[in-house]
């Protein structure tokens, strides 16, 4: 399985696309196909068929889609600048963890 730099409820800034610029809740990451689901972000209208079953009404409906993972960047809850992270391994309970690191302002963002 693949480990991105990204984990679901990031906040996230897109630095690509018809939504540059815009920063967004990471709703949901799809790993096969290196996408995430950001929160108001790549909104597209949905023509629906109603569904009776699952009590769906039809009509247009807007929704978002994935972005590619390189076309976001996390942002640093602690400086809120976006920045790329690196790992060190923290002291925990006797145990060593791996943590992400914020590169802008060197800490700790886990």
């Amino acid at each position: 399985m693949k480990s991105y730099r990204i984990r679901k409820d990031d906040i996230v800034k897109i630095i690509a696309g018809k939504d540059k610029g815009k920063e967004g809740k990471v709703l949901k990451i799809l790993r096969k196909k290196d996408r995430v689901l950001v929160e108001n972000a790549n909104k597209v209208k949905r023509h629906m068929r109603p569904n009776p079953y699952a009590q769906q009404p039809g009509g247009i409906i807007e929704k978002e889609m994935p972005l590619h993972v390189s076309n976001v960047m996390l942002i640093c809850p602690l400086c809120h600048k976006p920045t790329r992270v690196s790992y060190t391994y923290v002291e925990a309970e006797g145990k060593q963890k791996k943590v992400r690191v914020c590169k802008e302002c060197k800490e700790v963002m886990d």
